[in-house]
């Protein structure tokens, strides 16, 4: 993936039309057209962090929705293998499939050098903890990218991006509490053309 370009705020986000489990073509406006998308990406299905995440987005689902998101998480996998792997670690969940990782290029997610993935000492610290919780180190599957970043992003219900996350390294996933709370505590669904700060009542 050359010349990928990240997303800003308020950058237009990038509306594709991917797979969903069962193989129906879901597209990406369509699920922020009511409410704000909570739209994660996760790395290969053998790593330990991306499980990790899915942990919290299951365990927080119904905040998510209380806070009136939607949640979407986009995969390497073909339907069939995301269809596997939603099973064990996203149940629940809305996992969408990309084996072509045209989504992640779109929205600028780019393969990671070694010092986002294998020779950081916060990632190996990642993963002992996630061995604690019964996630062992696995390679990519045929055709996913061990190397590929992974980011979250929230789009307003005008297709525009409300919060970028880029991963500063493999184990950076962001912590729920800051995909709830919004910016400076403003809820996301509230557009930011007034004062910043003040949660609707």
């Amino acid at each position: 993936m050359k010349n990928i370009k990240r997303l800003n705020f308020k950058s237009p986000a990038p509306d594709l039309s991917l797979l969903d489990t069962s193989r129906n073509p879901i597209q990406l406006s369509a699920l922020w057209a009511s409410k704000p998308l909570l739209l994660a990406f996760t790395r290969h299905f053998g790593c330990t962090q991306c499980k990790e995440m899915l942990d919290e987005l299951v365990a927080g689902k119904d905040r998510i929705f209380q806070a009136g998101l939607d949640l979407a998480i986009v995969t390497q996998g073909t339907p069939e293998t995301a269809a596997l792997f939603a099973k064990d670690f996203a149940p629940g969940l809305r996992v969408l499939a990309d084996p072509e990782r045209k989504a992640y290029a779109a929205y600028g997610l780019e393969r990671g050098n070694l010092f986002q993935t294998f020779l950081n000492l916060k990632v190996w610290v990642a993963i002992s903890r996630a061995r604690q919780k019964g996630y062992a180190v696995e390679p990519p599957p045929a055709g996913q990218d061990a190397m590929q970043m992974s980011g979250t992003f929230i789009i307003s219900t005008s297709g525009y991006i409300e919060l970028p996350y880029y991963y500063d390294h493999i184990a950076d996933h962001p912590p729920l509490d800051l995909l709830l709370s919004g910016v400076l505590s403003t809820n996301w669904k509230q557009p930011f053309n007034g004062p910043v700060g003040v949660r609707e009542k």
